[in-house]
């Protein structure tokens, strides 16, 4: 039996829609065996869903008939610690652990390279499984079925602080919500922030990333589907914090804070409480560099 380590991922940083990602230090771990049934079961009490229909399950198919093999079944056990449905990249997390199971358990005919476009074409974007494959801080273009990726690795110079609502937000819900058009303006504002982005993080000039993470494509609408979601920013900048987002879809936070503040997380929950926003989870995480790991068992 293999047992694959996924990180979560945090997509868009801010103006990066749907091309940046980064993985943090929070893992859903799968146990993967071949068998000859379908037997798939949580580890901690979540409940996955344990037919042929499991994105784990038919991610690892997918790779299986892409190498001509047919697949009689597979032993899942699932440890599910990125919350689902939060905009932490949980079904990317499936994706790749999927793939990259049956790749290993196949001899691994799939490079990292091709594993990037097959899990692409079965997101639909490369921005939260690219990261959750490689690691790091990862700027993806998706071209004509192809993913054209950069990878940064970021040391613990940074802080990236997840703040967690008691609620979930679909990704559909959040797309339908845009608007189909953008106007000139708000396209060129958005590329010159993420590009900014980017380079800043390359430089080490954090003092750029709250003018970075300013967007017009998708934030000023996803931010009406969360409540309270301003006023966290706002203290979050009040405490010091380099930049805040909305990771991925939502409902989920990101705050970037300097690895060495150790008041942010204290200050910020004791502010959530003052809220009643009890239910809500601080979590505070770093960058994630290695991305997927395989262990045998």
């Amino acid at each position: 039996m293999i047992r694959i380590r996924i990180p979560a991922t945090s997509a868009n940083l801010g103006a990066g829609f749907d091309c940046l990602g980064l993985a943090v230090n929070l893992y859903n771990y799968i146990d993967m065996e071949e068998s000859d049934k379908v037997d798939i079961s949580s580890s901690d009490g979540t409940w996955v869903p344990t037919t042929t229909e499991n994105m784990i399950y038919s991610s690892a198919e997918h790779l299986y008939n892409l190498c001509g093999k047919k697949l009689e079944g597979l032993k899942i056990i699932q440890e599910n610690n990125i919350p689902m449905t939060r905009g932490l990249g949980s079904s990317s997390a499936c994706i790749i652990g999927g793939l990259v199971g049956a790749n290993t358990l196949l001899g691994s005919p799939f490079s990292n390279e091709e594993l990037v476009n097959i899990a692409s074409d079965l997101e639909g974007h490369p921005d939260n499984t690219t990261p959750a494959l490689l690691g790091g801080i990862v700027t993806a273009v998706l071209d004509e079925n192809k993913v054209y990726w950069v990878k940064q690795e970021v040391q613990n110079a940074l802080k990236f602080v997840a703040i967690i609502p008691d609620f979930k937000l679909s990704t559909a819900m959040a797309r339908e919500c845009l608007p189909k058009e953008v106007t000139h303006m708000d396209a060129r504002f958005n590329l010159s922030r993420a590009a900014l982005f980017s380079a800043s993080l390359l430089q080490g000039k954090y003092e750029n990333i709250k003018i970075a993470v300013n967007d017009r494509l998708h934030q000023p609408y996803r931010i009406k589907l969360i409540n309270h979601a301003q006023e966290v920013f706002d203290k979050a900048y009040e405490l010091n914090a380099y930049g805040a987002y909305i990771s991925g879809a939502g409902p989920t936070m990101m705050a970037i804070v300097d690895g060495n503040d150790n008041d942010f997380v204290v200050k910020l929950r004791k502010y959530l409480g003052n809220l009643q926003l009890d239910g809500w989870e601080i979590k505070e995480l770093s960058i994630d560099n290695q991305g997927t790991v395989v262990e045998y068992r």
